[in-house]
């Protein structure tokens, strides 16, 4: 889910769970707005590593 993403700071969490609320307020649905917020992330984020970690234990 989260393959893409840069790791964002608790600030630019919350700059982006406002964003989203903005956009929703204005009549998009909260699935466009995520994707619209996460692909802004992306661009502004372009060139930085990014460090995704796969659990491959079984849960058993």
């Amino acid at each position: 889910m989260l393959t893409g993403m840069p790791s964002l700071s608790h600030n630019e969490q919350q700059q982006a769970a406002e964003r989203i609320r903005e956009l929703m307020e204005g009549g998009m649905s909260s699935g466009e707005a995520i994707a619209i917020v996460a692909q802004e992330i992306r661009e502004q984020h372009q060139g930085d590593r990014v460090t995704v970690i796969f659990d491959d234990e079984d849960d058993e």
